[in-house]
């Protein structure tokens, strides 16, 4: 699909170990502030537990999960919007972004030392926000001005829209970020080719200590500070979740899951909320050499699920046979679901549904 979801956060958080967590890309860390120049770009599998069991009714050769690209952007700072650290070249590392997972300190440790002085969380939330309020704030002032010369000579489109940009850039002047601004789709429109930063969907991870994953009162002043907006907060111990990563053999990977009172490691969560922050779901395709979950936007119907295939399949679109994985988890096999009425065929309208698993019939 091509979406990416960007970590962020300020210097020395535990991005980067995040990042190392769920991606097939290994970055180096250290304890030093801006300690490198680059965003590490990685992809991700999507953990899903269908797929496996899709597997013990359809057998295929392998299995191929969906997955997700993701960006760990270096650390910011405060003045990050005016070139403080190494800020500026990273806010545009963020445009190219659809959603961010904004990765919280909420640990102690006296050998890694917290950019501000202190660990604080909220305060480090405004911080990140601040800045890229100032960056939306910079690119809208400018449309504004282009928008305000069409405006004088007479240009009606013009003036309706040097109205949408004064709206949104008193709602950044209030602190705010544009994702929380009422606005009609029309009105979204006219910034839609800005990628405004504040205007993207957010996952907050709260990083905490092996031993702090409840009682936390880092993480109770975060739920209180973003009480009411429309946000997922997460908790992983980052430290935890990076020793887990290192094991390869999956037998040592769950019996240290089965000691630290885990069923699936903290990650999966992260990935799984990313994938959900994107609009993103997942349909299968099953049988022969492969069993797979293949990546579409929510609303996609079943030729463009087609094209994420094969251009051919989407071009020669005839219909789609559908089966329901609770149906195939329940009948047990494609036979059986057809014989119970559950096999349905499906024309170029049909909207496809997460867990859908199709069978494309097509002729070019």
């Amino acid at each position: 699909m091509g979406l990416k979801c960007g970590i962020i956060g300020l210097t020395n958080c535990g991005k980067t170990t995040m990042f190392n967590c769920i991606s097939n890309t290994k970055a180096a860390i250290t304890d030093f502030a801006y300690s490198t120049n680059k965003s590490n770009i990685g992809v991700c599998n999507v953990p899903d537990e269908r797929l496996a069991n899709i597997n013990t009714f359809i057998q295929a050769d392998k299995l191929i999960y969906a997955t997700v690209d993701v960006v760990d952007v270096p650390g910011l700072a405060k003045g990050a919007s005016e070139g403080e650290g190494i800020g500026n070249a990273f806010l545009a590392d963020i445009r190219q972004c659809d959603a961010l997972i904004h990765v919280l300190r909420c640990f102690d440790n006296p050998n890694l030392p917290h950019v501000e002085g202190s660990v604080d969380p909220v305060r480090d939330i405004e911080i990140v926000e601040f800045e890229l309020q100032v960056k939306d704030l910079e690119q809208i002032n400018r449309k504004i001005q282009k928008v305000e010369k069409a405006a004088k000579v007479g240009d009606k489109n013009a003036k309706r829209d040097l109205e949408v940009l004064l709206k949104y850039k008193a709602h950044l002047e209030n602190f705010q970020n544009v994702r929380t601004l009422e606005a009609t789709e029309d009105e979204k429109a006219v910034v839609a080719d800005m990628m405004l930063l504040t205007d993207k969907p957010v996952l907050f991870v709260c990083n905490v200590n092996d031993n702090a994953l409840e009682n936390n009162h880092y993480v109770d002043a975060v739920r209180e500070a973003l009480k009411g907006q429309d946000c997922e907060i997460l908790v992983i111990a980052g430290k935890l979740e990076s020793e887990i990563a290192e094991l390869e053999d999956e037998a040592d990977r769950m019996a240290f899951l089965e000691d630290v009172g885990l069923t699936e490691p903290g990650v999966n969560k992260v990935i799984r909320a990313a994938y959900k922050l994107l609009n993103l779901i997942s349909f299968f395709t099953v049988g022969g050499k492969e069993n797979r979950a293949w990546t579409i936007r929510e609303g996609m119907t079943a030729p463009q699920a087609a094209g994420v295939i094969h251009s051919d399949l989407e071009r020669g679109f005839i219909r789609a046979e559908v089966i329901k994985y609770e149906d195939l988890k329940t009948l047990g096999s494609e036979l059986k679901c057809k014989e119970a009425g559950k096999l349905s065929v499906e024309g170029k309208n049909y909207v496809v549904q997460d867990g859908d698993i199709l069978h494309i019939r097509f002729n070019v």
